[in-house]
């Protein structure tokens, strides 16, 4: 992600920032501009505020909040039609990612909210990188015959069935339950995960509606089949032999995680979520000028993040750089007692499977941009 600044004192912002804690104004996000504002308000709208650090950015206008800014669950801004008042019911209320909501929990409950706000956060940063990577989103209300749809589900305490995260037919569930970080890691310790996140899962799931997109609606499937393997291959003995039998042996020299061992769609899936950690945290690196010099020239853990991962860049670059970066990342976490923060390693099977999706991604990029 990138770095964001307050144009008013200059301040650095976080991505969730509401308030700048250096001169206390609001903030909100601006998604098309690719940018972190503070505001003031005007009657029913806002704008935004001038200030030494503004550069040459043009003024956008009045804005609203997302609607689900009155639930702290959101800071994006929507354009405002009216400098005075709300136009009626056809004006748009929510921001474009909480568009894609269809489903929310329970907000009278100061659990489920809590834990509702913390989804939204992940969901934010997802929707970000989509929005970054000019992938198709279309909406539930486009007349997309696959719209991509969230529902946030929390368990029926009256049941013994648990909400489970997935997705079907462009529909991402995420269970709220993966909110909360201490059942999230319970989870991930009884399943023998390396790395379970709240933002994996959305990262995961989601690249399950981008194979539907990108790979069956995209004239790729011969292309992923040579990769990944036969994905009509039954799903669901495959789930059944995962869970009975692990991973096979040897699992770690053709695929990123035991998971993506389990079936075609799940070694996609696995291989687009990291697809999506790996040109995120390279922008948040190349923002940050960051440049790995161990005192002993080593190659492996050499490296200089000098370029935007979202432009035109080829695979080989991004993963030569992103190897060294995660090494050193691991270190600086051991050395703060922590597991490493990417326990994952990329043999060369992994690495033209990454190849594959960033081709498919750029591939799709050029067609919206040529129109």
């Amino acid at each position: 992600m990138k770095m964001f600044s307050c144009q008013c004192c200059g301040q650095v912002l976080y991505f969730e920032n509401t308030v700048c804690l250096n001169c206390s104004g609001t903030l909100g996000y601006l998604p098309l501009e690719n940018r972190m504002v503070a505001v003031r308000a005007e009657g029913r709208v806002w704008h935004v505020l001038p200030g030494d650090a503004a550069g040459t950015e043009p003024d956008p206008g009045p804005l609203r909040f997302c609607r689900n800014w009155e639930q702290s669950a959101c800071n994006w801004m929507i354009p405002a039609t009216d400098g005075t008042a709300a136009d009626g019911p056809e004006e748009q209320e929510f921001c474009l990612a909480c568009q894609h909501n269809r489903t929310v929990p329970d907000l009278s409950d100061p659990v489920q909210h809590a834990l509702w706000i913390k989804t939204e956060a992940a969901k934010r940063r997802l929707v970000y990188t989509i929005l970054r990577l000019d992938l198709p989103r279309p909406l539930p209300a486009s007349g997309h015959p696959q719209p991509l749809v969230f529902d946030f589900l929390a368990d029926d305490p009256d049941s013994t069935t648990r909400v489970l995260t997935g997705h079907a037919d462009g529909v991402v569930t995420i269970a709220l339950i993966e909110a909360d970080d201490a059942a999230r890691e319970e989870r991930r310790s009884q399943m023998g995960e390396a790395y379970r996140t709240l933002l994996g899962h959305f990262r995961h799931e989601v690249g399950h509606y981008y194979w539907d997109i990108l790979v069956r609606d995209g004239d790729a499937l011969d292309a992923f089949r040579a990769l990944f393997g036969d994905e009509r291959a039954d799903y669901s003995a495959a789930l059944e032999q995962h869970y009975q039998n692990g991973a096979p042996e040897g699992w770690e020299c053709h695929s990123v995680s035991a998971y993506a061992t389990m079936h075609p769609w799940e070694d996609w899936a696995e291989t687009w979520a990291h697809y999506l950690h790996m040109i995120d945290t390279l922008e948040t690196a190349s923002a940050l000028g960051l440049r790995l010099t161990p005192a002993r020239e080593a190659e492996e853990i050499s490296t200089r993040v000098d370029f935007n991962p979202y432009g035109a860049v080829d695979a080989q670059r991004l993963i030569a750089t992103w190897v060294p970066l995660t090494l050193g990342l691991n270190m600086l976490n051991r050395s703060m007692g922590q597991s490493d923060l990417y326990p994952f390693a990329l043999p060369a099977a992994v690495q033209a499977k990454l190849g594959f999706v960033h081709d498919l991604v750029s591939r799709q990029a050029a067609h919206r941009a040529a129109g």
